[in-house]
């Protein structure tokens, strides 16, 4: 297993890991397999959408605003609780086929680290587990 070491800059953000995950993949030596990428933290996700267009990125961050916003009331003391949400919305693990050596995306996707109580240094996890062709 790796383990990435991320620094965020703002509240929310997603930030493109696509580059760390497939050099974890290429550094198992796996050929075959699975690529979970995971994060310890219950006000930050992870998921997979378009990398090509960064404007991709502002709208989803925009649009989880909309949805979930910052102070609307909750019980929770911290006054973190909209972090909390989105987090559950994006998830804490994707998984990704590997195959040739590679973690197998479509053309325009990028994984993405998905911050929601920034900044913060944080912690993103990668596991390889190699398969028999």
């Amino acid at each position: 297993m790796e383990e990435v070491r991320i620094s965020t800059s703002k509240r929310s953000e997603l930030i493109d890991v696509t580059s760390r995950v497939r050099s974890a993949v290429a550094a198992s030596g796996a050929d075959a397999g699975i690529c979970i990428v995971y994060v310890p933290h219950t006000t930050a996700g992870v998921t997979i959408n378009e990398g090509a267009d960064p404007a991709v990125r502002r709208d989803i961050v925009m649009e989880l605003d909309k949805l979930v916003p910052l102070d609307d009331g909750y019980a929770h003391l911290e006054g973190n609780s909209a972090a909390h949400i989105k987090a559950t919305l994006t998830g804490p693990s994707v998984t990704l086929p590997v195959a040739g050596g590679q973690p197998l995306l479509g053309t325009w996707q990028s994984v993405y680290f998905c911050e929601f109580d920034g900044p913060r240094s944080r912690r993103l996890l990668i596991s390889v587990v190699s398969t028999p062709r």
